[in-house]
């Protein structure tokens, strides 16, 4: 057996949202390992400073900004990238909407579609481009940011929670469908993390402890924590994993 399993040299990956945080991280990671790594947000300058850091330690990376919900967008993304470097091996669908922390009833219809729009249409067609791509150069891997929050909805988090359990069914239905063509795709399921996505969970205490106490491990995740999952599953170590939705949490959904 290679003891080269998570060598990704040679290979292109796209991260959404990884100007901070998971996605962040995610970006690092693949680089390191030797990915050309396309560092996605809306914001160009923040993609820029991520992607300019790796170069200075050694990696290959480029920012290219893009916000999910904007159709228009997700379909320069891919032009760009397809007249760039003519294939895609790996996209890491991690930007993601969570404008509103109340109670569901009162959802605002705007915070509704804005949540929809990123993490339920967003992900669907950039896995459309994205394993069009793949498909016409001989396969690749899709990993989906879900959430824990997909299987047990968050208090106060209801049309979030409703939106990453609907990832989870895009995985196992892209995974499917996409299995043909060599297209792996898997979700991650975070727990809680310290990012500023999840900053309304660390900014009351009262929610926070309540949050930690039901974590075995009685403490929450750094994004780092979540990277090494998601290098596993679109490396060669995971060849024969598809439509699986692997839970990175300290127990909480035990």
């Amino acid at each position: 057996m290679s003891t080269k399993l998570f060598d990704l040299t040679g290979r292109v990956a796209l991260v959404t949202g990884a100007s901070r945080g998971i996605g962040e991280a995610i970006a690092r990671l693949l680089a390191e390992q030797g990915a050309h790594v396309i560092v996605s947000s809306r914001k160009l300058d923040d993609c820029r400073t991520v992607a300019d850091d790796i170069k200075a330690r050694g990696g290959s990376a480029e920012p290219f900004a893009c916000h999910i919900g904007e159709m228009g967008q997700i379909t320069a993304v891919f032009e760009y990238i397809r007249a760039a470097h003519g294939r895609l091996d790996i996209l890491i669908n991690n930007a993601a909407a969570n404008p509103y922390f109340g109670h569901i009833l009162d959802t605002p219809v705007d915070a509704f579609n804005k949540t929809v729009d990123v993490n339920l249409r967003g992900y669907f067609y950039m896995s459309v481009e994205g394993a069009k791509l793949m498909r016409d150069n001989g396969g690749g891997s899709i990993v989906n940011t879900a959430s824990v929050n997909g299987i047990r909805p968050g208090m106060a988090q209801g049309i979030y929670s409703i939106s990453k359990a609907a990832v989870i069914s895009m995985t196992k239905a892209f995974a499917q469908e996409c299995a043909p063509f060599n297209i792996r795709v898997n979700a991650l399921l975070p727990g809680l993390t310290k990012t500023k996505f999840a900053g309304a969970l660390f900014q009351q205490e009262s929610i926070y402890k309540s949050a930690i106490a039901q974590i075995p491990m009685r403490r929450h995740a750094e994004p780092d924590e979540m990277a090494g999952t998601v290098l596993y599953l679109v490396s060669d170590a995971a060849s024969y994993v598809t439509g699986e939705c692997v839970v990175v949490d300290g127990g909480f959904t035990l």
